[in-house]
């Protein structure tokens, strides 16, 4: 008797090759979305890592704005006699903080985050634009706590709410745009000069005076208005103060302005020299 042979055929496995790209490469955004639920689990990790094997765990989104409140309220309100156009200070400075300490967290966050994550790196192929962006997005956590601190002084202090306060989550994509912007070009050069680490601290204290967070742009004199205004975070904080407090200088729509296009520019330009960057991270890091 014959015998019948059946064959077997077994499905291929598609392969996926990974080539570096050449020259200026398309920025791929639609990655991210690919690869969202990495974002979030990124997001989380950093945190829950945060205040990780702290005493006062959440907290410290709390005692750190309201430390560096009373920190600027007595450099620029009892020594300096900064003008405060009739606000209390505490609750003037303390407001200009909500974005400058979301700024401050994400942009050392993100200016360090391919170096904490070089295991990933190493590893794993996924857009390398996850990692900074996910350590962005962890400080708006933060953000909310030291916000209701917000509300707590405002209601003590017995200011008004106004229909402004509608306006702050725009403010607060804008605040992480220009975050993210930075944090690409650091998180970038970071990895190829390590000195970047030991230049952010400096840099990041030395944005801080250069910002209105102790003081208001309207003690800058007027022919220096426009140079103040080319610092993204100018009119951040000033729009900030004007949803908050209602309080705003006369040149507010020109530090907006601003704020928008040149956030708009750092950010496509970090966008464009991240991925350029990108293929060399594996092997430098």
């Amino acid at each position: 008797m014959a015998k019948t042979e059946l064959a077997t055929t077994q499905p291929q496995k598609e392969m996926l090759t990974i080539r570096p790209p050449k020259g200026w490469i398309s920025l791929n955004l639609r990655d991210l979305w690919l690869y969202r639920e990495l974002i979030t689990f990124l997001t989380w990790r950093d945190i829950l890592v945060r205040y990780k094997q702290t005493l006062l765990g959440a907290s410290w989104a709390i005692i750190n704005p309201v430390v560096n409140m009373l920190v600027l309220q007595f450099i620029f309100g009892n020594l300096a006699q900064m003008d405060t156009g009739g606000v209390p200070g505490p609750i003037f400075r303390y407001t200009a903080l909500l974005p400058w300490m979301l700024f401050s967290k994400a942009l050392s966050s993100s200016g360090r985050s391919m170096l904490t994550n070089r295991g990933l790196i190493t590893k794993i192929y996924f857009p390398r634009l996850v990692i900074p962006l996910s350590s962005v997005l962890s400080g708006v956590v933060d953000f909310g706590i030291s916000f209701l601190v917000m509300i707590g002084m405002m209601i003590y202090y017995k200011v008004a709410i106004s229909w402004a306060m509608l306006t702050i989550p725009l403010l607060i994509m804008l605040t992480l745009i220009v975050a993210l912007g930075v944090g690409l070009w650091l998180s970038a050069l970071n990895v190829l000069y390590r000195d970047v680490g030991y230049i952010l601290p400096v840099m990041t204290q030395l944005w801080l005076f250069l910002s209105p967070v102790g003081y208001s742009s309207a003690s800058i004199p007027e022919n220096l208005q426009l140079l103040y205004a080319l610092n993204p975070m100018t009119g951040v904080i000033e729009a900030f103060r004007w949803a908050m407090l209602g309080e705003a200088p006369a040149t507010l729509g020109l530090q907006l302005a601003t704020s928008v296009g040149i956030s708009l520019i750092v950010l496509i330009s970090g966008l464009f020299f991240f991925r350029r960057m990108e293929r060399t991270f594996a092997d430098m890091i």
